[in-house]
């Protein structure tokens, strides 16, 4: 009886771990954007797993770069989506995602210097408008702040003008 517990249990180990080596780096990835930002550190280990088997995996990069900004680990996430823009520096999200972090950490000439490029890719991104104008703002630059927010509120998003208007910053 011993000898074939032992036997079922090794037979289970070796089907548990052959199971796992034919996963795909789609199906990691997936499993990490099922948990829907729930869980970023199972996120991580999922999306590690997905980059180990395809290290050229752009989106891979840009997710995990997510859960890095969601855990406070702001600089690792940098370094995620500048891998993910170098792999593919035709995708906004990526210019957008990094513009996020660096507007967190006040370092609102590259916020700009992303949303630039975020403009230059999606022309009619609303909300690209109201974060290079806010990181205007921010650097005292009241000319072109405004001129963001009202770009886009003529897109259909005014909330950021209408509180610039309500503060007297813009007219």
């Amino acid at each position: 009886m011993r000898k074939i517990i032992v036997a079922v249990l090794l037979m289970l180990t070796f089907l548990c771990a052959c199971s796992e080596s034919n996963k795909t780096p789609l199906y990691w990835f997936d499993k990490a954007k099922a948990l829907n930002y729930s869980n970023q550190k199972k996120a991580i280990e999922y999306l590690n797993k997905a980059i180990k088997l395809q290290p050229n995996y752009a989106d891979a990069y840009n997710e995990r770069g997510i859960a890095f900004t969601q855990l406070g680990q702001k600089q690792r996430a940098i370094e995620d989506f500048n891998k993910a823009i170098s792999l593919n520096p035709e995708n906004a999200n990526f210019y957008n995602n990094r513009g996020i972090v660096y507007f967190q950490l006040g370092q609102y000439q590259r916020t700009i210097d992303d949303y630039n490029v975020v403009i230059r890719l999606k022309p009619d991104n609303a909300n690209a408008y109201n974060s290079r104008g806010a990181s205007y703002l921010e650097l005292g630059n009241k000319k072109l702040g405004c001129r963001d927010l009202k770009k886009a509120c003529a897109l259909k998003q005014c909330a950021w003008l209408e509180s610039a208007k309500s503060k007297g910053i813009c007219r």
